[in-house]
């Protein structure tokens, strides 16, 4: 199949799935082309069957703001045309199932039915699509393209409350290719590096927004802190850093806590990792927690949204109330305390990020573009 794949292009998990998909939809012989305005993070090396086509907006003094939904659906029409597409996958409702559908409507003026698989990913529902300027181009963009997908029951359940959705809504999991995994791929975990042999290393990454809910992660570690040796990795960029770090000197564990910024070396990082927090206000999956998961790292996180479908209480980690921080340190404890039990744990989480595996989603996708090709046919 020939597949454009639209989302967008930064260290976000939407962009991170289907520039993911996209790849292993290469490897398995089709041809993937990403349309977005910059070049998605983790494309590294583009190859045969992978191209990537970048959506120029122009600027024109008219204009307050630059009219990107108008400039991505002619870049899609014109590349449909060029290469012969014979889907479109997007990646969030709004703007890219709405440029979807434009394009589908001029193309279909000139005879060529494209088929449209919108992905919804979470905020594009949640929090944007929410917000009442959104709703009706939200709501439009989901009934108009021809089969949507969420990437959780969870999601999919927020979706039809906000919502008057007369389409059917497919739960397609988010998914990690274990065998990326650094562990698995013999590399050495140079644990030495990042702390002491009997400290323990504890994770997040994030793009440090409030629904990450930050400070908790800092007060969390802080507890711990007190009962074990241990160093925390803040991993990740965004409004809350400096926020984390003033809070760290209050707190007097500034030499305990190393912030990374943004990083492509996630797997190595989570492979000299004992435990990841997560105690977000809301995650419409949790990909996060499930690259954790894949590298052996269990998780303690809160119970809202998606994570309960991710983070198997009390087998792959713990599950907690939002902002219930003594809980979520009480329990990372548990875990952290006895070498046994932590690597219990580790076993247990590796189990079952398996289950999310990229070889057992991949084929839930493509037998949705076969469906949604023998649409048209």
């Amino acid at each position: 199949m020939k597949i454009a794949i639209v989302c967008y292009p930064t260290f976000g998990g939407s962009g991170v799935v289907a520039t993911e998909l996209g790849l292993e939809l290469a490897r398995r012989g089709h041809e993937i082309h990403f349309i977005t305005y910059s070049q998605p993070v983790r494309l590294a090396l583009l190859s045969p069957n992978v191209h990537y086509h970048e959506v120029n907006v122009p600027e024109y003094p008219l204009f307050h703001y630059q009219p990107y939904e108008l400039a991505l659906s002619s870049k899609l029409v014109d590349m449909v045309k060029l290469y012969k597409i014979e889907l479109l996958h997007v990646h969030y409702a709004i703007p890219h199932a709405y440029a979807g559908y434009m394009a589908k409507q001029m193309l279909k003026d000139e005879g060529i039915n494209l088929p449209m698989v919108t992905t919804l990913h979470g905020t594009d529902i949640t929090l944007v699509g929410s917000h009442p300027f959104y709703k009706p181009a939200v709501t439009f963009s989901i009934n108009k393209s021809d089969f949507v997908t969420s990437v959780s029951q969870s999601l999919k359940e927020d979706t039809l409350k906000l919502f008057n959705i007369k389409n059917e809504i497919e739960v397609i999991p988010n998914f990690i290719e274990l065998n990326k995994n650094v562990k698995d791929a013999g590399v050495p975990c140079q644990r030495s590096v990042m702390a002491k042999q009997e400290e323990r290393i504890i994770t997040h990454i994030s793009n440090f927004r409030k629904v990450k809910r930050i400070p908790d992660v800092i007060k969390i570690f802080y507890n711990i802190q007190k009962e074990i040796p241990a160093k925390l990795m803040m991993v990740g960029d965004g409004p809350e850093k400096e926020k984390a770090e003033v809070l760290c000197q209050e707190l007097g564990i500034e030499d305990k806590v190393i912030f990374f910024g943004n990083s492509n070396e996630i797997d190595k990082i989570l492979c000299l990792t004992d435990l990841f927090l997560l105690p977000s206000e809301t995650e419409s999956f949790g990909l996060a927690a499930l690259e954790a998961m894949a590298c052996g790292v269990p998780v303690i996180s809160s119970n809202s949204g998606g994570l309960p479908e991710v983070n198997f209480e009390g087998i792959s980690g713990y599950l907690s109330n939002v902002g219930n921080i003594e809980d979520m340190a009480k329990n990372a404890l548990k875990i952290l305390k006895d070498d046994a039990t932590l690597e219990n744990f580790k076993e247990n989480a590796l189990s079952v990020a398996k289950q999310f595996d990229i070889k057992n989603i991949l084929p839930l996708y493509e037998d949705l573009y076969q469906k949604a090709i023998n649409k048209y046919l």
